[in-house]
């Protein structure tokens, strides 16, 4: 481009930050606003996450498209980690998939659609069936508790606060400062717009801009709801899990992110609503015996936080981007997948933002709506 236009961006989340560094370094103007207090309160979904990296495993609950996002994002990952100002740890150990004996039907069907994405999407690598033996190998804290495992090489998890963090202190270095306690809605976007003419308005606001996004008969039109997940942060020195390990369950999955420093993410609850009080005692408790039920040093863990947050989904649990406007790109509905798909809708963003074409989009599966589509879908 001969000129950068300046940048407005709605929501200090985790793609309004990306979205924020990566124009910041191309030489725009980049406006950030937020309408949380604070960092500490901003980004909602993506401070809460495990921010698992798991195309294969998601596989069983997800569809075809999203699966290639998250193995176009692995790589993507880790280069946009290792171009930030301070260190974000990045894992790529795969993933580890227990079960009881009593669960082992489940397990006989999760395999089955695991392997049915491996001819889909050849290539992923297939699951690694391992015996007791091999299981004590590749993941000594488990040896001894469980007969049969699966292994899904080459998955990944990174830290989500370490890099939400690390974004915010990459735009400070940009010169980019973000505007907390300032709520904008969609059409107070547009009139900033106009007095910036050339400049673009990206929406990155997730459940907050619920009421701005399209409704029927607009494509991707709402209705934008919330799904809750709840999840508990765990300091447990006597737990040595090297890599993110899954539980299979017929009623409660349950999946633990092992972070530096012996801190672990354990979640597994999705509930069709938008409450964002605190967790519940019955998940906390279904989560905690879970996880003792993995390893027994949770035991004398310590919790040092139990949280809930609302992951913003479209009614096909899917993402979209939608040109609402020239200029003015809509992007929501990552919904549970939003650290394994992000450098996707990032980098589809950043090919239409600079280049107008959306291959990537296409190729991968991700729904993106131009505005001249918008325009004559909405045509009477």
């Amino acid at each position: 481009m001969t000129t950068s236009p300046p940048v407005l961006i709605l929501g200090a989340g985790l793609m309004g930050r990306l979205l924020a560094v990566t124009l910041a370094r191309a030489g725009h103007r980049v406006h950030l606003v937020d309408a949380a207090d604070g960092p500490s309160q901003a980004g909602g979904a993506a401070r809460i996450a495990a921010a698992m990296l798991a195309p294969l495993a998601e596989s069983a609950v997800t569809e075809p498209n999203v699966v290639a996002m998250g193995r176009y994002g692995l790589p993507r990952w880790r280069a946009l980690c290792e171009g930030l100002d301070q260190p974000v740890f990045f894992q790529q150990n795969g993933t580890l998939i227990l079960w009881h004996r009593q669960d082992a039907r489940e397990a006989v069907r999760f395999e089955a659609l695991l392997r049915a994405t491996t001819e889909r999407l050849p290539e992923l690598p297939a699951p690694q069936p391992l015996d007791a033996a091999a299981l004590a190998t590749v993941e000594p804290a488990v040896a001894g508790r469980f007969a049969q495992a699966l292994y899904l090489p080459e998955e990944g998890q990174l830290d989500n606060r370490q890099l939400l963090d690390a974004l915010l202190a990459t735009l400070r270095s940009c010169g980019v400062t973000v505007q907390w306690s300032t709520p904008m809605t969609l059409a107070q976007a547009q009139d900033w717009q106009r007095d910036h003419p050339g400049a673009w308005v990206l929406d990155c606001r997730g459940l907050g801009a619920q009421a701005d996004w399209p409704s029927a008969p607009a494509p991707a039109a709402g209705p934008l709801r919330g799904v809750r997940g709840e999840v508990a942060r765990v300091y447990a020195p006597d737990v040595t899990l090297q890599r993110p390990t899954r539980l299979l369950h017929p009623r409660y999955p349950l999946y633990i992110a092992p972070k530096p420093n012996h801190l672990f993410v354990i979640g597994a609850t999705e509930i069709e609503s938008d409450d964002l009080s605190p967790a519940s005692v019955r998940s906390t408790l279904e989560l905690l015996s879970a996880a003792y039920a993995v390893h027994p040093g949770f035991a004398e863990g310590r919790v040092l936080e139990l949280g809930a947050q609302c992951r913003p989904t479209l009614p096909d649990n899917l993402p979209a981007v939608v040109e609402a406007a020239p200029r003015v790109l809509q992007i929501n509905g990552l919904y549970r997948h939003g650290y394994l798909i992000s450098p996707a809708v990032h980098d589809a963003v950043i090919e239409y933002l600079h280049g107008g074409t959306v291959s990537l989009a296409q190729r991968l599966g991700l729904r993106f709506v131009p505005a001249r589509q918008t325009a004559a879908c909405c045509e009477p």
